[in-house]
């Protein structure tokens, strides 16, 4: 762990898509921006970076709070990890199909909640799609296109509908041979909730959590000096342009609730004069790419991190809907523009505190 407090003017905390991966790859950065005034702690886990801000005051509380959240990211990814093959996400993976197997009741919850975000949104958010990610040829970085063939063969072997849940006796079992649950696009966001957790049990009114820096929680409100909350509430998030590194699209406030991102601009190769990102659609099989990035705020950041990935590779009128039968979630969808430098934003569901950057504005505020 290292702590450290944070004085200096520098920019906002920055939400970047490209960590929206099995692997996570957090590529942009976090710190306060101009005035801030506060006390950081981090470690690495999960392959990105968690990080913990404080407004400085709280400086005696947030120092044993920070070391009891994040003891608990260790055992956590030892418990979720897809790579390591000690972890309970792959003993349920080595024996489930054959057998019914009992899971811890927290990682039993997860795989309910991932389960019920499958079924919302009809199957665009799915824990079992990592067969397609390696026909693809990104779970070893060597891209490739399938062919029709091989992708229909692999869709046998991905779907929730074969993930059976016993919650009366904390049980899971496959209903299908070639079953496996990968929780990289959940998994962060889980992780930062049960951290938050920790943060309140504390009785900390204000932080900011981040893992990876697709994926955020805040409580409170950032102060912009000792006990000088700012102005405007909440935590300033940079949303990150996704074809322009350094440079932001607005500034998004989360007030007590979480945020996530998904996005390819960064992770995609072409072939044949086509580009594939590596965001796929469980659905069908294939990239996504009718959006640039999508950022989603959402009362968890369970929630959230999941909603990213769904929302990526759902059509603007699902997420409509999906968010008219889910008042509190609100999100920025990214696509294309008239040029590069200005992709259109389009906002649906819950109302969202944002400020667009104008196209020639600096990256600092």
């Amino acid at each position: 762990m290292r702590g450290r407090a944070k004085p200096d003017p520098d920019p906002p905390v920055r939400s970047s898509g490209d960590a929206r991966q099995h692997r996570s790859t957090g590529r942009t950065g976090i710190g306060p921006s101009h005035g801030a005034y506060q006390l950081s702690f981090s470690v690495r886990a999960m392959a990105c970076e968690f990080e913990f801000l404080f407004n400085l005051g709280q400086c005696e509380q947030a120092d044993r709070a920070a070391l009891a959240a994040i003891e608990r990211v260790e055992p956590l990814e030892q418990q979720m990890s897809f790579f390591r093959s000690s972890s309970e996400l792959n003993r349920i993976n080595a024996v489930a199909s054959l057998q019914s197997i009992e899971v811890e009741p927290g990682l039993f919850e997860l795989l309910a909640t991932s389960k019920k975000i499958w079924e919302e949104t009809q199957g665009a958010f799915d824990i079992t799609a990592s067969p397609l990610w390696r026909i693809w040829g990104f779970a070893d970085h060597r891209p490739r296109v399938p062919d029709d063939a091989e992708i229909r063969e692999t869709l046998r072997c991905v779907g929730s509908q074969y993930l059976e849940l016993d919650a009366s006796a904390c049980r899971v079992r496959f209903r299908q041979e070639d079953l496996e649950l990968n929780l990289g696009s959940i998994g962060k966001g889980y992780a930062l909730d049960r951290c938050a957790a920790c943060l309140n049990e504390a009785e900390i009114g204000d932080y900011l959590c981040h893992a990876g820096y697709s994926s955020i929680i805040a409580r409170g409100t950032r102060w912009r000096a000792p006990e000088v909350p700012e102005p405007e509430g909440g935590w300033p998030i940079g949303v990150a342009h996704p074809l322009r590194p350094g440079e932001r699209l607005g500034i998004l406030r989360l007030h007590d609730s979480a945020l996530g991102t998904s996005g390819s601009a960064l992770q995609f190769f072409r072939h044949r004069g086509k580009r594939y990102g590596h965001v796929i659609d469980p659905r069908t099989g294939y990239p996504a790419d009718h959006f640039l990035s999508v950022t989603v705020v959402a009362p968890t950041a369970t929630e959230a991190d999941a909603l990213a990935t769904a929302f990526f590779v759902m059509q603007p009128d699902e997420i409509e809907r999906y968010c008219r039968s889910h008042p509190e979630v609100g999100a920025l969808l990214i696509r294309p523009g008239r040029t590069p430098r200005a992709p259109e934003i389009i906002h649906v569901g819950a109302e969202l505190d944002f400020r667009p950057c104008d196209p020639g504005e600096p990256p600092q505020v």
